[in-house]
């Protein structure tokens, strides 16, 4: 144990380890529990423990294993004093003896993802339910990632829970015969805890470290599983490539840098190496996958030696293949954006005005953002002053916060 310690430094302390441990801890326990809600509030209860009692103790030197046997302990008191009320409610099924991978590559934690992702549940609920349970994102956070409001999205995690238990979904790995029908669901997932951890939606970070790891660590495993799946190599190699920039997204003071300016020496050559490869795999597989597609975009980004040298022209045309496999309002913004640093900016305006009046990016920042940006490069100050305050109202990450009021600013000196 280490000394005690002041208020202030045990907040940071459990913090950090309800970032690192919370998927860990959540899913141990769950699988003790068979119960989603009572694993989820014995969870919540062993943090809250650990505000009082490490203020007197010390952190321990493994906190998630103290965490993971103080909510254990408290699941087993409720356990026993409520045995004969749980023996009458449906309860997640324990099932360890269908056969499935081998044991040393599964974790309660992908046992916990694959559960959530059955397709029992809908796809939305799926991915919604492993972020609120695996990640222990907020349901804020998982609200924003789907751009709903957080009632919306508190619904229909409750919803989930309720149909798991209901529905007697089994804590397990799917056995052979099941898991290539599994797997789309569960990229999605990994997928989606990356993208909130490579651009935490609200905070003062802006990248969540614990959650690309965990995608990683996640993606890693799946591969491991199913080192044949075309999809899952194609999406690790997505998770490898955009990850090899992280240590040139902000500067030493704390300033978002964007990819335009990032010192390319310091990209993970290692991480970019394994990300081609994998790529390169999966492109030969045919038809290629949107994960495979997504990948060759982050491919040929760190390929380019610079900003300059970026094939725009190969970019465009992946995005228009990739919006033809998946359509979707963020990938037509993607593309948008993409025409207007191969062709101008007027060219991105033009491309981007149309998704105006799509509901689904609504409350979508980065859209009035590449408005504000193609504005102020032409010039148009007084749109851009209007775009880039936009901006701001949609926008609740603190690092990126601060880089739009620093262009806002910029554009007023000019008005």
């Amino acid at each position: 144990m280490a000394n005690p310690l002041m208020k202030d430094e045990v907040v940071a302390a459990v913090a950090q380890a309800h970032r690192r441990d919370w998927a860990q801890v959540f899913s141990t326990t769950a699988h003790l529990t068979r119960d989603l809600d009572l694993a989820e509030e014995c969870t919540q209860d062993a943090f809250a423990q650990a505000l009082e009692t490490w203020t007197e103790t010390g952190v321990p030197d493994r906190p998630g294993a103290w965490l993971t046997t103080i909510a254990r302990n408290r699941a087993r008191d409720v356990l026993r004093r409520e045995s004969v009320l749980r023996r009458k409610m449906p309860l997640l099924v324990a099932d360890e003896t269908t056969p499935g991978p081998e044991d040393g590559l599964v974790d309660d934690r992908l046992r916990l993802i694959f559960t959530c992702s059955h397709p029992a549940l809908a796809r939305e609920a799926q991915v919604a339910l492993t972020l609120r349970l695996v990640c222990g994102l907020s349901t804020p956070e998982v609200a924003r990632a789907f751009l709903v409001q957080p009632a919306t999205m508190a619904a229909r995690i409750t919803r989930a829970k309720k149909k798991i238990a209901a529905a007697r979904i089994p804590y397990r790995v799917p056995g052979p015969d099941q898991l290539e029908e599994r797997v789309s669901a569960v990229l999605e997932v990994v997928h989606l805890i990356f993208t909130t951890g490579h651009t935490a939606p609200l905070g003062a970070q802006l990248v969540r470290q614990d959650l690309v790891d965990s995608a990683i660590s996640l993606a890693r495993m799946l591969h491991l599983l199913m080192p044949t799946n075309a999809e899952i190599s194609a999406l690790l190699a997505l998770l490898l490539l955009n990850a090899s920039r992280q240590d040139t997204r902000m500067s030493a003071d704390g300033r978002l840098v964007l990819l335009s300016e990032q010192d390319r020496s310091r990209w993970n050559r290692q991480l970019i190496a394994e990300g081609r490869s994998l790529v390169t795999d999966a492109l030969r597989r045919r038809p290629p996958t949107r994960y495979a597609l997504e990948a060759a975009i982050a491919a040929l980004h760190a390929e380019a030696p610079s900003w300059r040298d970026t094939d725009w022209a190969q970019i465009v045309a992946l995005y228009d293949a990739l919006f033809r496999l998946w359509p979707s309002p963020v990938v037509d913004l993607n593309r948008a954006v993409a025409i207007g640093l191969r062709d101008g900016p007027r060219a991105g305006l033009d491309a981007l005005n149309p998704l105006l009046a799509d509901p689904a990016l609504a409350t979508y920042g980065y859209l009035s953002a590449a408005r504000a940006d193609f504005l102020r490069q032409l010039g148009q100050w007084s749109q851009a002053r209007t775009a880039y305050e936009e901006a701001l109202t949609l926008t609740d990450n603190d690092v990126e916060r601060a880089f739009l009021s620093e262009r806002l600013t910029e554009v007023e000196r000019n008005l």
